[in-house]
């Protein structure tokens, strides 16, 4: 299994940018064919309040590098990523690698 991971950094505002990836990013971003599968999760500030590195992480996964690359440079793909500046005021670093199997830590 391949993965993407977006890291998008903390937005100017984050109720906008909040507004803009449900409402807009997502229905583009979903037209892409190929996924295997896909999460978000929204980070938790510091236990200080301070907030986290990055707002969002965004999981992309695929059967293999190939696939994931040919989702990204398809038509919708391209759209996708064409949309990431017009939300992400924090920026938005992009990182590939394929996954290892870790096995569950028995309680």
């Amino acid at each position: 299994m391949y993965k993407a991971t977006v890291l998008y950094g903390q937005p100017d505002d984050p109720a906008a940018f909040d507004a803009y990836y449900h409402e807009t990013h997502i229905p583009i971003a979903q037209k892409m064919q190929g996924l295997t599968g896909w999460t978000i999760t929204k980070l938790d500030p510091e236990d200080d309040g301070t907030p986290a590195p990055y707002y969002l992480v965004a999981e992309l996964y695929a059967s293999s590098r190939e696939a994931l690359l040919a989702v990204f440079d398809s038509p919708e793909g391209h759209a996708a990523t064409a949309d990431v500046p017009n939300f992400a005021t924090g920026g938005a670093t992009f990182i590939f690698g394929e996954m290892e199997t870790i096995i569950p830590v028995q309680a």
